[in-house]
C-alpha cells in the first residue's frame, strides 16, 4: 500500500541528511519508519501523538508546513522519540504529497530555517 502519492526532498534536505547520517547511522531506517508510522498516523488516521506541529507565523497558506519534534533515532540510545532530531516538511493535502525541507540536530541548531521555507513556499 502506498501511503502518499509522492514523497520528495529539497536538495538542501538531502545534503543535511547525508551529513547527519555519518553521525547517526540508523537515520535511513529511522526516516522510513517515521514515514510509515508517524506521518501515516497524523495525516491518514488523524491520530495526533503531539510530535508534529504546524509552524505558525509563516504567512503561507498552502502547502502546510510542519515541524517534527518527536523523531525516534535508534543511534541516540535511551532518548526514544526525544532524540533531538528535527524535521521540517511541507504537506500538499490535495495532491497528497510530502516534501522534506530540512533536517537538523537540536544540539547543532535551535530552530528551523525560515528563510529556506519562505524561499520555496512563500509568496514570490
Amino acid at each position: 500500500m502506498k501511503l502518499f502519492n509522492k514523497i520528495t526532498q529539497l536538495s538542501e534536505f538531502e545534503k543535511e541528511f547525508k551529513k547527519l547520517k555519518k553521525r547517526f547511522r540508523t537515520l535511513d531506517s529511522d526516516l522510513k519508519n517515521f514515514i510509515k508510522v508517524q506521518l501515516k498516523m497524523f495525516h491518514k488516521l488523524d491520530i495526533d501523538n503531539k510530535g508534529i506541529f504546524e509552524i505558525s507565523g509563516l504567512g503561507i497558506k498552502y502547502p502546510q508546513i510542519y515541524k517534527v519534534t518527536k523523531f525516534a533515532c535508534k543511534s541516540l540510545k535511551g532518548t526514544g522519540s526525544r532524540s533531538g532530531i528535527r524535521i521540517i516538511y511541507a504537506y500538499y493535502e490535495k495532491e497528497d504529497i510530502i516534501e522534506f525541507i530540512e533536517i537538523y540536530y537540536k544540539g547543532d541548531k535551535e530552530n528551523e530555517d525560515r528563510e529556506r521555507i519562505n524561499k520555496y513556499y512563500g509568496k514570490s
